[in-house]
């Protein structure tokens, strides 16, 4: 046997070797480098979510998705603003004060639930089995809402009625306002939905 077949063989296992080597550094590796992602219950608990407000005009409504949820943010007009005040009295709890801890944060206690007026942070779920309010924005007589109609979300599955700030209506199926979830302004127009430390 000559040297140069020696020294072949013996690349041909060291690169073989190399080889398995560097297989099996990779398959340890992915479940260790895995462990640094999110957990499916971290997922699941929800981590913040930023969102990007600026072109939203007003009017306007956008929906970003938060621990599975669905939550609104929608830019209200003077106008839609100017008739929250009017509908108090039809309002099962004008001043979110049932269930406020769980539903609605100390800074949304008023008669917008926000912390700037002229936006509604809001989870589109209704109260009563879960379903999703659809938007009835436009002031007005519609079907299945009164005459006087002032604009917000009706829940077609059992007819609950919400106004411009997910306040529910007197004598409607669902018990509570919609949720407004834990929220604060990172900038004049990013909203950071699920933390509100600074609020």
């Amino acid at each position: 046997m000559s040297d140069s077949s020696v020294d072949s063989s013996k690349r041909t296992w060291l690169i073989a070797s190399t080889c398995a080597g560097a297989v099996g550094g990779v398959a340890t590796a992915i479940p260790f480098v895995s462990t640094f992602q999110p957990s499916e219950r971290a997922k699941a608990a929800g981590a913040p979510v930023e969102a990007d407000i600026s072109a939203l005009k007003p009017g306007e409504k956008m929906v970003v998705e938060w621990r599975g949820k669905p939550v609104w943010i929608i830019r209200r007009t003077k106008e839609q603003l100017d008739d929250l005040k009017g509908v108090s009295a039809s309002l099962a709890d004008p001043k979110s004060e049932r269930n406020p801890s769980e539903l609605t944060p100390e800074y949304a206690r008023n008669e917008w639930r926000s912390i700037k007026p002229e936006f509604m942070v809001a989870v589109g779920i209704c109260t009563h089995l879960g379903c999703s309010p659809v938007d009835k924005l436009v002031p007005g007589p519609q079907p299945s809402l009164p005459d006087d109609w002032k604009g917000g979300f009706l829940c077609p599955c059992h007819g609950s009625t919400f106004d411009l700030a997910g306040r529910v209506f007197k004598n409607k199926p669902a018990p509570d306002n919609l949720e407004v979830p834990p929220h604060m302004y990172l900038s004049d127009s990013k909203i950071l939905i699920g933390e509100d430390k600074k609020a």
